[in-house]
């Protein structure tokens, strides 16, 4: 096969970490600077279970929400595997759905096949960051809540078999920065 002909390989690129860490923040600059992204799920079901008047959609209906995330995760995954862009940019992934379940105590079934199946290239960490942290109307865990998520975020990644990279607290662009220089220079 002519070299040139090969299929591309695009790079699926997961920004996790707990709550209020500034990963949408970075995510959507990345975005701004022409990196094709795919923004977070949860917001947008947590203000659609709001206005039908379920105010903690997880809190209160922990499976139904972690389904249609799961759903909503999928579908992002495939995309990313169907887009012409060289760096993917997913605002979570696949695993967070279990990782919240499994840190909440929620009974569910552990796909570890599934979760080998839907493998991303990169997994980006962003630890707790009090500085930058505000609750509101779609986040309403404390700072401690968020750093224990985030920590069993971290823990569950490399349980999967990733080697999270930690973010460094600093500046939006410094934070872009030092994703796309580790994307270029490993």
């Amino acid at each position: 096969m002519n070299p040139s002909m090969e299929m591309k390989k695009y790079q699926k690129i997961v920004l996790t970490g707990g709550p209020g860490s500034g990963k949408t923040t970075v995510l959507n600059t990345l975005g701004e600077m022409g990196y094709t992204i795919f923004p977070e799920l949860s917001r947008q079901w947590i203000q659609l279970a709001q206005q039908s008047g379920t105010s903690h959609y997880f809190d209160e209906k922990p499976l139904e929400f972690s389904a249609a995330l799961l759903e909503g995760r999928i579908q992002q995954y495939q995309q990313a595997e169907q887009a012409s862009s060289d760096l993917l940019f997913l605002d979570r992934g696949i695993p967070d759905v279990f990782a919240y379940l499994d840190h909440r105590g929620q009974p569910h079934e552990f796909p570890k096949e599934f979760l080998q199946k839907y493998r991303y290239d990169h997994v980006f960490f962003f630890p707790p960051w009090k500085d930058i942290y505000t609750a509101d109307a779609e986040r309403l865990e404390t700072f401690e809540k968020a750093q224990a998520i985030g920590k069993h975020l971290d823990d569950f990644y490399t349980l999967l078999g990733y080697h999270p990279v930690h973010i460094p607290e600093g500046s939006v662009l410094e934070r872009c920065n030092f994703i796309l220089k580790h994307l270029t220079h490993g």
